[in-house]
């Protein structure tokens, strides 16, 4: 019976959070003749009411437009607001970004289910429309995509329904309450209601409706619900298909069943009679599966005629033949063992939210594919349909995550303290998520590409969610069932098909993988890529080989969730909490994507495509091995690119096409030329896209590798002469076209002037800081290492010496730095007649020291001299335990582009193996810096690490004055196994309790 009065009272009674609400079905689309079918989305029974629609905000319930929904009530004085669109990015309320608490903590006590009655914004929305023609004479509903969080409808002043959940369509029907001519469509959305403590995501707190909202209509006969299960028989070379109809309307027709495969051949037909429930199923023969690798689609078509053969409905759908079974405690996807390359997946828009449009998801779809990555958690809310429809098409594995999270409910500051845990074992919740996950099952379930169902996340366990798991085990016997939070309370480890954790160090891993483990294991999330991230990732790509049982992880996570806002100065800047006076707030923890929030490429995705790729390139100087790791495709469709590089410089390049089966290797042999000539050789070797495909151009590359050779010849020593000057202060060095100079008081080299350009502005200092990461911030390093900071600002010169030696000088500066214990360094200069500068740098291990965040030199130099090529790996930066996507080559660059766009301005830029670094003005005037035997690290900025670490926003930092050259003998890694207290892995750390050196020289261009 409908509910014809709204109540208040609902939005604290977690027991109510459907009203009148019509029964969650499949997203098909349908059309009244085959013709249409080619408008796709756009269905002709479809009318859109996005746009435009009339507004009015209040704080809260007690000050609201109360009868702004009756029909003689004149909402057109009211503001204007776009739909689909966030109340909160459109001058309304204020953006707030929470991780893991809830939003009203520390402004008013609250437990589940209440709500507060001082600050829950309501926004009333109105829009007025007639109804178009070919909806006409038919039952009309209305659908919302989503509304965030709690919703009442009105049409024509009479009450429609009311709705919970934020991330499934909302479905009403009208039909009884529309007039001829104009109506009045009345939304009220409540910020918060009882679903608030179910949506304690680690996302902005935004509210409004932020998906579309349509009419439709239906013919007198329609398919209102279609079930397609489509897998593979037990040799996974056939396929068997089933389809379940749901009918309403005028059952008395036929129904018939077309499937087409991608040339548009019948490969499947059958007829039937139709009746409320109808059911089909055959087999198709010698079937094209479908998996990410391959995404190979049939195309079904179902007609619906009436008695008399006339077509009353035609409903297209596209259809993926799959098994993703577990086998031996292992997940197989067509009976071979799958391993997740995957992201989790915010819906993000920079301006927008998550109120995301068909571009954004394009663009995403896109990336992933170019960076080899092959599965999404859909974290943690169902997406829009359309990234669903896409997956299916483009190929990418889905983890579809139920809209709940409770975070803030048991774990408190860390601690797990489940006290007031919601939904946990209370029968009073237990239906409420019990519709969550039938809303997003019955929605999302003809989708190939969805492989898992999960139950949600960071929520505990208890009764409720045991209940999902056993309705998704109930309903689907095509996939299998995640739950993290299992690992939180062993109870209910049967929840969840797979062992799932978050964050788990590699040796933590290994150990449970050792153990006997009773289930597979994923990574639900790890790489916690904040900032400068993604460090030693590598650790965790190597157990996909090693254990049988490791199946891979999800990133965490796609993309930045940066909002842009007007500052107080007038600038366009990126924000994150706490940037909208939003207390309380987890303010920078925002921002964890492997792509900015404005959808541009972070240096971190280098990584990750190199370890994501399914192709392995193992070179030499004779040939390569080639791994394929693919599932089901051979390299047929990539063409091997092979180059020789001599310091650096391309002096060869070939191709050639070779097919190495799925799942097989093969070493090829390749026809490099015989050089001899003395220098560096670089054999690269990449596999590229043959032909352009729907998410790459032809020439995309999907991986490299690299082989390094050296051929070592005797240089040749030439002299010039040159003068030493003794002054009181300095010691000058003079010879042709140069001039150095040594400040005794300054503590090093003063002056470097080339054809009378000085090239110093401040002698060069031994630095042992580097800005603090994200990470590093995470993990205490302030607190552990800050005596490494004042350590390079504050060293003092307690000796100097200068000694002559055949055709060369050598001064010498020995630094006293300020630790405890004390510690010492030394500079060494040495030049001769032909004007380099050689550098050695020496730092005396000392026992009782923390690990050292960096140590080499830092140039000051004139920031005309913000040009740099240099001869190192990249092209991207990269660090000691992220540098597996970088290769050696020659790049080039500028340093305001080398400053990274991470949130808060931090380390960045840095180059691994550099031999060589130019750095020059716009006329090619300016400094080398060349490796003496061991490459060294570099990066060149606008910024020192000084002015870097003082800044929380980019805007902060002040103006550009100077370029800063960094040379280091080493810097520590940038680590990523969370960014709340792990520690860099030990191997990229660096001790304080041994020496170190680097050699490097200084000449002119």
């Amino acid at each position: 019976m409908l509910v014809s009065e709204p109540r208040l009272t609902w939005l604290e009674d977690p027991e109510v959070f459907a009203v009148n609400r019509k029964e969650a079905h499949s997203d098909h689309v349908y059309y009244e003749n085959t013709e249409e079918m080619v408008l796709g989305a756009d269905m002709p029974l479809r009318q859109s009411l996005n746009g435009t629609w009339y507004f009015s905000y209040a704080k809260n319930p007690t000050v609201r437009v109360k009868d702004f929904y009756k029909k003689d009530f004149d909402c057109r004085m009211f503001d204007s607001i776009e739909v689909p669109g966030h109340i909160q990015t459109q001058g309304y309320d204020r953006c707030q970004y929470i991780n893991t608490m809830y939003p009203w903590d520390g402004t008013e006590y609250l437990r589940p289910p209440m709500v507060s009655k001082e600050y829950n914004p309501v926004g009333s929305y109105v829009k007025y429309f007639v109804l178009e023609k070919n909806l006409q004479d038919k039952p009309v509903f209305v659908s919302f995509q989503g509304v965030e969080t709690a919703f009442y409808v009105w049409l024509n002043g009479v009450f429609i329904g009311y709705s919970e959940d934020s991330f499934t369509p909302a479905e009403f029907e009208l039909t009884p309450y529309l007039q001829d001519g104009e109506n009045k469509l009345a939304v009220e959305v409540y910020k918060r209601s009882s679903a608030s403590w179910l949506e304690d995501q680690d996302f902005w707190r935004f509210s409004g409706i932020f998906r579309d909202v349509y009419l439709y209509a239906v013919p007198k006969t329609h398919i209102e619900d279609l079930s397609v299960k489509s897998t593979l028989d037990n040799s996974y070379k056939n396929g068997k298909l089933y389809l379940k109809l749901k009918i309403s309307g005028h059952t008395n027709c036929a129904v018939k069943a077309v499937l087409l495969n991608a040339e548009e051949k019948i490969v499947f037909e059958k007829n039937i009679k139709g009746n409320s429930i109808c059911e089909i199923s055959g087999e198709v023969e010698n079937v094209h599966a479908w998996s990410a690798e391959d995404p190979y689609l049939y195309q079904l078509y179902l007609y619906v005629e009436d008695q008399k053969g006339n077509l009353i409905e035609a409903v297209p759908e596209l259809v993926g033949f799959r098994t993703f079974e577990m086998i031996d405690k292992v997940m197989h996807i067509n009976g071979k063992r799958i391993v997740f390359k995957g992201v989790n997946r915010h819906e993000f828009n920079v301006r927008r939210g998550r109120s995301i449009k068909k571009e954004d998801m394009l663009w995403d779809i896109e990336f992933m594919k170019q960076h080899n990555i092959n599965a999404v958690r859909t974290s943690h809310y169902p997406n829009e349909s359309l990234w669903y429809r896409l997956c299916d098409i483009y190929g990418i594995y889905l983890i579809d995550e139920t809209n709940l999270e409770s975070h803030g409910s048991w774990q408190k500051m860390g601690e797990c303290e489940p006290s007031w845990n919601v939904p946990g074992s209370r029968p009073e919740w237990k239906e409420a998520v019990l519709d969550r996950a039938k809303s997003m099952f019955e929605r999302d379930k003809n989708h190939p590409s969805i492989l898992i169902w999960s139950c949600g996340n960071e929520s505990y366990a208890g009764t409720c969610i045991e209940a999902m798991s056993d309705y998704f085990h109930e309903k689907d016997d095509t996939r299998l069932v995640h739950y993290e939070g299992v690992f939180w309370n062993r109870e209910f480890d049967h929840i969840s098909d797979m062992e799932s954790r978050m964050y788990a160090k590699p040796a933590e891993i290994e150990a449970f993988l050792s153990n006997d483990p009773k289930k597979p294991y994923i990574s639900c999330e790890y790489m916690h890529a904040m900032g400068n991230s993604c460090g030693g990732m590598k650790l965790y790509t190597d157990l996909e080989s090693k254990y049988e049982l490791y199946q891979g992880g999800f990133i965490w996570d796609y993309i930045d969730q940066s909002m842009l806002r007007k500052n107080e100065q007038g600038e366009e800047v990126f924000a994150y909490g706490g940037d909208y006076d939003d207390r309380a707030t987890d303010y920078e923890f925002c921002t964890n994507g492997i792509v900015y929030a404005d959808r541009k490429i972070s240096p971190k995705a280098q990584e990750v495509k190199q370890l994501y790729a399914n192709v392995k390139l193992t070179p030499d100087e004779n040939g390569v091995l080639i791994k394929n790791e693919n599932l089901f495709i051979s390299t047929e469709a990539y063409t091997l690119v092979y180059r020789m590089m001599l310091d650096g410089y391309p002096v060869f390049e070939s191709m050639r096409n070779v097919v190495v089966q799925a799942q097989e290797e093969q070493y090829v042999k390749l026809d490099y030329p015989n050089i001899d000539e003395p220098g560096e050789y670089t054999y690269e070797v990449a596999m590229e896209l043959t032909e352009d495909t729907i998410w790459a151009d032809a020439g995309h590359e999907i991986c490299f590798g690299q082989f390094v050779k050296k051929v070592t010849e005797e240089e040749e020593q030439t002299t010039k002469k040159m003068q030493v000057i003794y002054g009181d202060v300095n010691i000058g060095v003079k010879g042709e076209g140069f001039l150095a100079m040594f400040s005794k008081s300054e503590g090093g080299l003063a002056s470097l002037q080339y054809d009378g350009t000085e090239y110093i502005t401040r002698a060069p200092k031994t630095s042992y800081w580097r800005a603090c990461t994200d990470n590093d911030r995470g993990a205490k390093q302030g607190f552990d290492r800050s005596m490494w900071l004042t350590a390079g600002l504050y060293q003092k010169v307690i000796d100097v010496k200068v000694e002559e030696l055949e055709e060369q000088v050598r001064i010498t500066f020995e630094y006293e730095l300020p630790t405890i214990p004390k510690a010492y360094s030394t500079i060494s200069y040495v030049m001769s007649g032909d004007g380099v500068v050689h550098v050695h740098l020496l730092y005396k291990g000392t026992e009782g020291l923390p690990e050292i965040p960096a140590f080499g030199m830092d140039f000051k130099l004139k920031e005309r001299y913000h040009n740099f090529e240099y001869y190192g790996y990249g092209p991207e930066e990269n660090y000691v335990d992220r540098m597996e996507g970088a290769r050696l080559g020659i790049f080039e660059g500028t340093a305001e582009e080398n400053l990274s766009n991470y949130l808060i301005p931090q380390e960045c830029g840095n180059r691994v193996g550099t031999r060589w670094l130019k750095v020059t003005d716009e006329y090619g005037r300016g400094l080398q810096f060349t490796c003496e035997e061991i490459p060294f690290e570099s990066s060149v900025l606008p910024y020192s690490a000084y002015e870097l670490e003082n800044a929380l926003h980019q805007e902060e930092l002040p103006k550009i004055h100077y370029t800063w050259v960094r040379i280091l003998a080493k810097q520590m890694g940038v680590g990523g196994d969370d960014s709340w207290g792990a520690p860099v892995h030990e191997q990229y750390r660096i001790p304080s309790d041994k020496n170190l050196e680097i050699a490097f020289h200084v000449s002119k261009l």
